[in-house]
Order: structure tokens, then sequence, then C-alpha cells
């Protein structure tokens, strides 16, 4: 991303595998490519095969208890992890896109993201295009001097945010984005994300919040011992 990669970006081995082997006969429905992003039959160990489509401009929520695999399947999609199955993106399949592109593409952010320098600034290489995502989250506009260690869990969080939407990604997948926020910064996180959708891009949510999950999808991905099927909001 012309950067350090951002937290949850690790080494595969995409090059050494052929995720076209081992197709599952109980996909719970083929995808057609029409979609934005389409998911067929993508497994890795701890989660079932899992197809879905995601249209432009559409959340899908995720949920299930901890431990059901929703990192996981979050982790597959962004080729982070080894995983066999068919993921494409606006009909082109993900094996013909460099990783680092994909990556640019569909970008995951992590519930616990990383930081790889001691201060805010090192993470924004150009912060003036940062700055009103960071003060539309409530953040001070001149926190880029503060050090990474004075921020409490939620600022960090919320500047995670920033740093995956600069990228203009096409998709996100965005694993408990407000956890632990508070009901005003939630809100905050909530209408930028819904900005964001009514610009076309599209995003994958895992919450464990009932409430906020009616508020953001009409539909959901429901996970439970690496089993996946989808229900109406």
């Amino acid at each position: 991303v012309g950067m350090a990669p951002p937290s949850g970006f690790t080494q595969t081995t995409r090059d050494s595998r052929n995720r076209r082997a081992a197709q599952s006969a109980g996909a719970q429905q083929r995808v057609t490519g029409d979609a934005m992003l389409s998911v067929s039959d993508l497994t890795r160990p701890g989660l079932d095969p899992v197809s879905f489509e995601l249209d432009a401009g559409e959340c899908l929520v995720v949920r299930g208890p901890s431990g059901a695999g929703k990192t996981l399947l979050l982790r597959a999609i962004a080729d982070l992890d080894l995983n066999q199955g068919r993921v494409a993106l606006d009909g082109q399949d993900r094996d013909g896109i460099p990783a680092p592109q994909w990556r640019r593409l569909v970008t995951y952010l992590a519930a616990e993201p990383g930081w790889w320098g001691e201060r805010v600034g090192d993470h924004f290489p150009d912060w003036v295009a940062a700055q009103p995502l960071v003060e539309a989250l409530d953040l001070p506009g001149d926190c880029h001097d503060l050090p990474i260690a004075r921020l409490s869990t939620g600022e960090r969080q919320r500047l995670a945010l920033v740093r995956v939407l600069l990228l203009d990604s096409r998709v996100l997948l965005l694993d408990e984005p407000t956890a632990g926020l508070d009901p005003d910064a939630a809100a905050k996180v909530e209408r930028l994300i819904a900005e964001r959708l009514a610009g076309g891009c599209s995003a994958l949510w895992v919450t464990h919040d009932r409430t906020q999950a009616a508020r953001l999808a009409r539909r959901w991905l429901e996970l439970d011992g690496g089993q996946v099927r989808e229900v109406a909001a």
C-alpha cells in the first residue's frame, strides 16, 4: 500500500497452492460473477465452504459467537491466510490480481490493529488527506504528533479505520470496528462507512450487536462452529 503493511497483513504463499482444487459440492449457492464481490466455495481450516455475493453500496453483516470463524472468513477473503475457493471482484478472479493490489482493493481492518511506528504521524504519509477523516471521528486534528502509547484503545481503533479509508478500497472487511466505542463514537463510524457505501464501496461488517446489525444490513451471514448460513435481517 505504499507504506508498512496495516495490521493483519502477513506473508501468504499464494503461488504455492491451487485454489481451484477440491471445490466443495456442499456450497450454499453458486455465484454469478455479476456482483461487486463474488465468493464461491471459500474454505480454510476452521471454516466450512461459504458462497455469497455482495453488491456495490451494500453492507453485509457477519455475526456469530466468539470463535465461530468470523475473523477467519474475513482474512480468507483478504487472502491473508491459506484458503481454497474462488473470490472475484467485479468479475475478475482474485488469482489474476497481485496480492498487494488485491489487499488495497479488498481491505481488512483487524479488530486489534497493529502499529509499527512510535507516533501517529508515522502511519500517515499524507496527514492533510487524513485530517478530515480524523476530525469526522471526533479525534483532534493535530494528533499526528502524539505517541501511539498515549492513545486509548478507542482512539487507536478509529485511527486504524482512517488508515484503511485512505486506501479508497472497493470492499471493506471490518472486524468489529466499533467494539469498545461509546455510542456517540460508534455512530460517527457508522456514518462515515455509510458515506463510503453511498459512493459505491461495499462492506462486510463483523458485529456482536444485534441492534447495530439491524441498522447496518438487510442480510446477515451467521457463523457457528465454522458453518455459515445467510439469513434476512
